[in-house]
């Protein structure tokens, strides 16, 4: 038995049908959970699955019953992923987990989730209710998890002495730390199990609802977990497990205790609304502790501020080639949970919301406290990012105006790293699409384009989709790297590469929600990406290969400016797509390789296919980094009119984020369902290419297969 099995015990439950509670047989028992918070127990959605789709539903109570017997009727409040109309599946998919009120629990015992996104390779303990003794009681077993964190919805591995039969929805905990990290899913063969990460959790907070119920559960857990510190101090509750598991850990760490009372104070703060939010704080505090370049190499997705602490232990003590001030701590939590902490601080405070004032008031308070020991430079920081600091440089800092808790102007001599106020995205969204490779279907890799100029892949299949499947297989893909770039108001521009055949698929116009999910009025959610953010098409024949001269000198035209349009196809303002005199290929390269720098070609038609696909290629060929056009024109008359119409447009806007904005608007104004604007109509299904050879970097030169050239490849 561990050391903390006692304290494991008092929370797990066992769940039956609805009667099943005082029957000791276990006739009516279908599995096993535990509590998380108060009234809010976690099992998998198998084991209510066996109640069927009332019970699934919620229609229909069932049976949770604690350690000593008492009985309260639960109901399921949330199953992931939600069970087909036809009735439980099975086996149920990953990541096969739900969420179960129960009445009348409010003073249960609860475990400690885990606060970290990796958790894996870890001893382990696995705790449920079994009949496999022909008697209905608790068991337990030991042994190793290893495999997915729940990042991709993946499985852990158990190893050991796996649980029996009826063990499946209770608690796999990390032996080590003292926190829940899976729940148990099923019994492989022999000696082999697998679990659910806890981080897949996480899911519930993919739309607006479920994000408030998470965050709920997550208050509710942490202010419980105080609560129990409180009254028992390091005795009979979590934290006194976990501060003797640190026994013999360097006395300068962040401890259990602070961990206690640092996440009940988060909890009270209005929490994030994109794991991007908790990231771009995390970046920023590890660049500062560890005084180095910081590359994150896996991606996270935090959905609490609870999960950022998660991310900052364990941190290197030197950053590359930089020497620790002197007095430097050896550990680097305190200085980096803390300096993250006033972080949050601050960009709760920029909210301005009222229910935040005292939970904001109460943390500056801790944090500054509890800051006295650390380094003399760090303890400044965070002073000076939760208490302000001078508004003439040279005088010593003020206090914060009243009513503000945590203050942000800052003295200009002060060496004060200006990430508190986030400027911009945390990241951009590059989704590649590979020419067809396999009969008719298109690999596809979506990536976080930071920055600094690194690219972090987040999902990708090298099988493919068709393309009359592209848009579903991307959706939810997209939809997990957008909430990593969102920060706030600045939202992640979308970038698409795809091969030339695909230019005119009509990107803008795709929603993250499944077909018919959208529901009446605006939903920023559920609304065509153009109509919200930057989406714009990028070349893959030429992401392929080295940057060359016209194309850089392009980009740099564009770039600074005023934007002056000139036709794709010179013939088409004035005699349409099937007049005399057609440009071909060559002459159109010849005058688009002549025209300003600063150039943006449009056309008013396709250019997919036809006349003008040989016009996009030869302005791709003469360097043009931006061209407009109309991805989905077919049978129209108006291309004096388009033109006439993005002419202006091109020189009003001026500059790249002048056109971005403007074509948002364009796009915003055809598409109301119900009364586009008629003075608008020209723009329907207006497309841009914005085909930078900087963000990101190319290579200096092609990457081949060893071995195998382009002119000697079969």
């Amino acid at each position: 038995m561990s050391a903390h099995e006692g304290t494991v015990r008092r929370s797990v439950v066992r769940i039956s049908a609805a009667g099943g509670g005082y029957d000791r047989t276990g006739t009516r028992f279908w599995g096993s959970g535990f509590f998380i918070a108060p009234g809010w127990v976690l099992t998998c959605a198998h084991v209510v699955g066996n109640g069927g789709g009332e019970v699934l539903a919620g229609a229909e109570a069932l049976d949770v019953t604690d350690w000593r017997g008492r009985t309260g009727a639960g109901r399921v409040a949330l199953v992931l992923p939600p069970p087909p109309p036809g009735g439980p599946p099975r086996p149920w998919p990953l990541p096969d987990l739900a969420l179960v009120e129960v009445a009348g629990a409010d003073d249960a015992e609860c475990l400690w989730l885990s606060d970290r996104s990796t958790m894996v390779p870890a001893a382990v303990s696995l705790h449920g209710w079994s009949l496999e003794t022909g008697e209905l009681g608790l068991r337990f077993g030991v042994g190793t998890a290893s495999g997915g964190d729940g990042g991709e919805g993946e499985a852990m591995l158990l190893r050991g002495e796996i649980p029996v039969a009826g063990c499946s929805g209770g608690p796999v905990v990390d032996t080590a730390r003292g926190a829940v990290i899976g729940v148990s899913k099923g019994r492989g063969t022999d000696t082999a199990g697998l679990a659910v990460p806890v981080t897949a959790l996480r899911r519930i907070a993919d739309d607006a609802p479920g994000r408030e119920r998470l965050h709920a559960i997550v208050r509710a857990h942490d202010r419980h977990h105080f609560a129990r510190y409180r009254i028992a101090g390091t005795g009979n509750s979590w934290t006194g497990v976990q501060q003797a598991l640190r026994a013999g850990a360097p006395a300068d760490g962040f401890t259990p205790v602070q961990r206690t009372h640092l996440f009940a104070r988060l909890a009270e703060l209005t929490p994030p609304t994109t794991p991007g939010e908790v990231m771009v704080l995390v970046e920023a505090v590890k660049r500062r502790v560890i005084q180095g370049p910081y590359h994150p190499g896996v991606e996270h997705d935090p959905r609490s501020w609870r999960e950022g602490v998660g991310l900052l232990y364990d941190l290197p003590h030197d950053g590359p080639g930089a020497a620790r001030p002197a007095g430097a701590h050896g550990d680097l939590e305190p200085e980096a949970v803390l300096l993250y902490a006033a972080r949050v601080a601050a960009a709760v405070s920029l909210l301005g919301l009222e229910r935040d004032r005292e939970p904001l008031r109460e943390l500056s308070t801790w944090v500054s406290v509890q800051a006295e020991p650390l380094t003399g430079y760090i303890r400044e920081e965070i002073h000076q990012i939760l208490h302000g600091g001078a508004d003439v440089p040279g005088e010593p800092p003020g206090p914060a105006p009243a009513g503000c808790p945590v203050e942000l102007r800052k003295p200009e001599p002060r060496d004060v790293e200006p990430g508190v106020v986030q400027q911009g995205a945390r990241a951009d969204v590059l989704v590649e699409v590979d020419p067809l490779l396999y009969g008719d279907r298109y690999p596809w890799r979506v990536k976080l384009l930071l920055e600094n100029g690194v690219v972090t892949p987040l999902r990708a299949d090298e099988e493919g989709a068709p393309r009359a499947r592209l848009r579903e297989a991307l959706r939810e893909p997209i939809a997990a790297a957008l909430r990593q770039g969102d920060v706030g108001e600045h939202l992640a521009q979308l970038h698409v590469v795809v091969p030339r055949e695909l230019f005119d698929e009509p990107l803008d116009a795709w929603r993250l929600t499944p077909p018919g999910a959208a529901g009446p009025g605006l939903d920023p959610h559920t609304m065509p990406l153009g109509q919200r953010r930057v989406v714009v098409v990028r070349d893959r024949l030429r992401r392929d290969r080295p940057g060359f001269p016209e194309w850089h000198r392009r980009w740099a035209g564009v770039s600074q400016g005023p934007l002056r349009a000139v036709p794709l196809r010179r013939e088409v303002p004035l005699k349409g797509h099937d007049g005399p005199g057609r440009e071909s290929g060559y002459a159109a390269y010849d005058r688009l390789s002549d025209a300003d720098p600063a150039a943006v070609p449009v056309y008013c038609g396709e250019v997919a296919a036809g006349a003008g696909a040989t016009a996009m290629e030869a302005a791709l060929a003469a360097g043009h980094a931006v061209v407009i056009w109309r991805s989905c024109a077919k049978g129209h008359t108006d291309c004096a009119e388009f033109h006439r119409h993005v002419s202006r447009l091109v020189a009003e806007a001026g500059t790249p984020e002048g056109l971005h904005r403007r074509i948002r608007r364009l796009r915003i104004r055809c598409g109301d369902p119900e009364s586009p604007d008629p003075e608008v109509e020209w723009a329907r299904s207006i497309a841009l290419l914005w085909d930078s050879p900087l963000h990101p970097p190319l290579t200096d030169t092609p990457l081949y297969a060893p071995g195998v050239r382009p002119e000697t490849a079969p």
